[in-house]
């Protein structure tokens, strides 16, 4: 993908939203293709390197330097792109996924039907020849029984999850398939149970789940191993996989997700 000079003398066009300082680069090729697959910027094809920015009048090719992160456990994700002129960007990567398209930007024309908004002005007689509805005789009707009063849930106590990375016991619980709407296909996922924090007190949170990459495959998990590691946690709800395997279908809600598994430990 080759930009033209034309290209980069229009970089005074671009409005460049600059990173807020530090971010984060990719440890390695593995890392780097993990990322594109999460933000549904893989092709399939290998790990693509040039991506085009577009807008209305003008296109420049770009390559991801990094990404940022945000949220309250910094479960999401704002790349980092440069242009051939060297400035830096911040941009959403859905947004840079709609960039891709060859419809993106094109203008589509809408066809609207006309509809009658008039109304009879208040306060108009009707007309003579129109009949008046009869007054329907009112019904006694029995009176109605309380309904008996449905008791309530107890809520679960909030946790509290700490924002920075901490140390992890957990043991696997299944494999399973979650539908990413990104690149429109279901992503390999480890499923764990009895996940503690380990600090002081420790915090039980139960369910969690993280994406199954090329590091946790190289352990060759099964179902009741036991593993220690560090990471990050948030609150982000597994979603269903689709059109799956009941083998690859979770019999319960799994509330958590482990984010970036490091230092992984396998008991047995």
């Amino acid at each position: 993908m080759v930009i033209e000079h034309e290209q980069i003398e229009r970089s005074g066009l671009t409005r460049y939203v600059s990173p807020k300082g530090d971010f984060i680069g990719f440890r390695d090729e593995d890392h780097y293709k993990e990322k594109l697959k999460e933000w549904g910027l893989s092709s399939g094809k290998g790990a693509k390197r040039e991506f085009l920015f577009k807008e209305r009048n003008y296109q420049r090719v770009v390559t991801i330097k990094g990404f940022e992160t945000y949220g309250k456990s910094d479960e999401f994700n704002t790349l980092v792109i440069e242009f051939q002129d060297g400035n830096l960007c911040c941009i959403h990567p859905a947004f840079l996924k709609e960039m891709q398209a060859s419809s993106f930007g094109k203008e589509t024309m809408l066809q609207v039907e006309e509809k009658d908004f008039s109304t009879a002005e208040e306060g108009t007689e009707p007309q003579a020849n129109e009949e008046k509805p009869e007054p329907k005789l009112e019904e006694k009707s029995e009176p109605k029984k309380p309904k008996a009063a449905k008791p309530k849930k107890e809520k679960e106590p909030k946790i509290e999850l700490p924002a920075d990375k901490v140390h992890f016991t957990a043991s696997v619980k299944q494999f399973a398939l979650t539908y990413n709407p990104f690149n429109e296909e279901n992503d390999e996922v480890v499923v764990l149970e009895n996940v503690v924090i380990v600090q002081d007190p420790p915090i039980e949170i139960g369910l969690a789940w993280c994406s199954h990459s090329k590091t946790l495959k190289k352990f060759e998990l099964q179902p009741g191993d036991m593993l220690e590691f560090d990471g990050k946690v948030a609150k982000k709800k597994l979603a269903k996989g689709k059109d799956v395997e009941e083998e690859f279908i979770v019999d319960a809600a799994v509330p958590y997700k482990v984010n970036n598994p490091s230092k992984i430990v396998k008991n047995g």
